[in-house]
């Protein structure tokens, strides 16, 4: 047999899917021929079927050193790094390849890959480009070019480009998935059934449980989600995501032992911080303060100094009342983690509430030169220039200007302000699934909606999201445009709900003391309230201001606004806020949103858009 007939034979055997008969051969040829190229790379490409990677790359760079113009070999060093997630040295190569072969399709597929793990999006989105242009019916290029307009947050065109992946190639599991994914995002319902198209070609592990628990949270389907979150967990224990939306939803369902993965994952995988530390937050978070404090100092005995745990347990020691170990801990965090604003958060609050605004205040200074629009810095920044008596607290907190009261007309298509509510009232109950607050709220005692609002096709919901424009619209002409303030220095474009929700409150419930770190406006639409909010000396159930989270010494709330049906209350989202508890059986409803302009987009005042 000629060497050239050996070589055919080993190339058939590594079709065949044979690499160690095709290793053996091109073992052979080599023995006699040393300098063969092609016998080196096809030895190459048989241990790299084989698993061994280690020895596969040293006989493809022998095969290159060889023939280095051979721009096949060069690509196919590439695949092989690809494979072992060596991203940078895999696109290096690609490009090489391309250099010497610049129509060789699958080098090309295989860079815009590597640069979209890379994040480098915007290079990916090119080599897509020229893909889909030299064949328009490239399903690959249309699944890679669709992950690249991901990356760069260009979600309508991602669509299109998945969708035309699945129009070519219907059964691509990855594209259905990517797809549902994508939707999920976007918090559409039609997630669930590209996602499950996934699921039936084959795409059904980790990340297909992840994303259809995500999908029917979006849905309000708490017990669907629940069960993909658990397989999820199921499959990937150490994954926090997964873990925290579990609990979540256990939590919300009412389940007593709500962490019970979590805390098998944290045993079983001492060695993983970032589990202890959820396990730690998430008993913090559903008032187990003993038991998430048992968790953050055994976290510290074992793996000693953590800042992250430091400040957890600063927290958690705040939240119980222990002021003096709370600074300690929570100064040595922020000694070693300055710039983190959670970190900083928290020793703010305990210097707040031990009444040292005069401590505080550097660090509040430092964090709003860093973050100037960060919502929790202003309220931060008032709470202390309140306690020090400075002017700075009234320009922040000018309630006659900054909170504005709205009772609503009633919308096209209703007799009345009170049928109008009745049906709102009927479809929002309808999406209060849950029987208990959420894990990481401000809520008490109470529900609250799991999807956006934005997404909900009620008409009544329509038509409340649309008659919140022009209270809007008004609120931030009233605001204005002042480039000294921070509320009305950022008061120019087009509004954007940048989420709405509904929450319920039972008896005994109320909201802790809180901001809205993800707005600028924020606000509270009142649907339906027991007749107790009528008593204005108890004001059950009343909106409060000026409070913050944390009791401070000589700062309560300044300035109530009782709830009546079809009244909306708009106010800055820095602006410290929290109810009072009703104490009947009748419950209260209402409807929040935040509200933050997109710079670019227009005028400021502009009606607020009907799509996240």
């Amino acid at each position: 047999m000629s060497t050239q007939e050996s070589l055919d034979r080993a190339s058939s055997l590594l079709d065949e899917g044979k690499p160690l008969e095709s290793a053996a051969i091109c073992g052979l040829i080599l023995g006699q021929e040393p300098q063969n190229a092609l016998a080196a790379h096809l030895l190459g490409l048989a241990l790299k079927e084989t698993g061994d990677f280690t020895q596969a790359e040293s006989w493809l760079r022998f095969s290159i050193r060889l023939e280095p113009d051979r721009g096949e070999f060069r690509a196919n060093l590439a695949n092989l790094l690809q494979k072992q997630q060596k991203y940078v040295r895999a696109a290096r190569n690609y490009v090489q390849a391309l250099e010497l072969l610049p129509a060789h399709r699958g080098a090309r597929a295989g860079l815009a890959l590597a640069l979209n793990e890379l994040q480098r999006f915007d290079e990916s989105e090119r080599q897509c480009r020229i893909l889909v242009s030299s064949n328009p019916l490239d399903s690959e290029g249309w699944l890679l070019l669709g992950m690249a307009l991901t990356g760069l947050e260009r979600l309508a065109e991602a669509e299109s480009a998945y969708r035309r992946a699945i129009e070519l190639d219907p059964g691509n599991a990855i594209a259905h998935h990517n797809l549902g994914s994508l939707l999920v995002r976007l918090e559409r319902p039609e997630a669930l059934a590209a996602l499950e198209s996934a699921r039936k070609l084959g795409a059904d592990g980790f990340e297909a449980a992840f994303n259809c628990g995500r999908a029917f949270l979006n849905a309000g389907d708490l017990a669907a989600a629940e069960h993909e979150f658990a397989r999820a967990v199921e499959l990937e224990p150490a994954h926090t995501d997964a873990q925290l939306n579990l609990a979540r939803i256990r939590y919300q369902r009412g389940d007593a032992k709500f962490a019970r993965a979590l805390a098998t994952a944290s045993a079983s995988h001492p060695d993983e911080p970032r589990l202890q530390l959820l396990f730690g937050e998430v008993l913090w978070r559903a008032g187990q303060l003993s038991a998430a404090e048992t968790v953050l100092r055994d976290l510290l005995a074992r793996r000693g100094p953590d800042p992250n745990a430091q400040s957890m347990l600063s927290a958690i020691l705040l939240e119980g009342g222990d002021l003096r170990e709370a600074e300690e801990r929570a100064l040595e965090a922020a000694a070693t983690l300055p710039d983190d604003p959670v970190v900083m958060q928290n020793l703010v609050s305990i210097l707040l509430a031990r009444g040292r605004a005069e401590d505080a205040e550097p660090f509040i200074a430092a964090q709003r030169r860093k973050f100037p629009r960060s919502q929790p810095w202003l309220a931060y920044e008032a709470t202390a220039a309140r306690v020090l008596g400075k002017d700075r607290y009234h320009e922040l907190y000018d309630y006659g200007r900054m909170v504005r009261v709205f009772d609503l007309d009633r919308p096209p298509g209703y007799a009345s302000m009170d049928e109008f509510n009745q049906s709102l009232l009927g479809a929002l109950i309808e999406r209060h699934g849950a029987s208990h607050h959420p894990l990481d709220q401000s809520l008490r005692a109470g529900t609250q909606t799991v999807h956006n609002l934005l997404t909900d096709s009620h008409p009544a919901i329509r038509a409340v999201l649309g008659a919140f424009a022009a209270p809007i619209a008004e609120y931030r002409s009233a605001v204005g445009v002042d480039p000294n303030h921070p509320l009305s220095e950022a008061n120019v474009g087009v509004s954007q709900f940048t989420g709405v929700w509904s929450v319920r409150l039972h008896r005994e419930g109320f909201h802790v003391n809180h901001f809205h770190p993800d707005g600028m406006i924020s606000s509270a639409y009142y649907v339906d309230v027991p007749a107790e909010t009528r008593d204005e000396s108890l004001k059950s159930g009343w909106l409060k201001f000026g409070e913050p989270r944390y009791a401070v010494p000589g700062v309560g709330p300044e300035r109530f606004v009782q709830p009546l049906p079809g009244r909306l209350v708009l106010f800055p989202s820095y602006m410290w806020h929290g109810t009072n508890p009703i104490h009947g059986n009748e419950p209260r409803t209402c409807i929040a949103f935040d509200v933050r302009p997109l710079p670019g987009q227009g005028a400021g005042g502009a009606e607020p858009s009907s799509a996240p």
